[in-house]
């Protein structure tokens, strides 16, 4: 998985719970998709966690659709749009 130096510096470090599998199930198959005029990408997918919870991930890529420049469960996102 490519990332940015910001994901690998401030992300992960104040979100270290967020698991790879997830980040790459949601590149390979979103749930929804937004591209950005910026052209960056936001990509949403539902993780169900090992306690019953589920979320939607966001994920943020930058224009190439591959290199994951952030990542977070967004609670803002309805599951019908994800």
């Amino acid at each position: 998985m490519k990332t940015t130096r910001y994901f690998d510096e401030q992300v992960l470090r104040k979100r270290p719970y967020l698991r790879a599998e997830w980040i790459e199930a949601t590149l390979t198959h979103p749930a929804h998709r937004i591209d950005q005029p910026d052209g960056r990408i936001r990509l949403w997918r539902r993780v169900e966690l090992e306690d019953g919870k589920a979320y939607m991930l966001r994920v943020v890529t930058l224009a190439d659709g591959e290199t994951v420049h952030n990542a977070f469960f967004d609670r803002d996102a309805k599951e019908a749009e994800g």
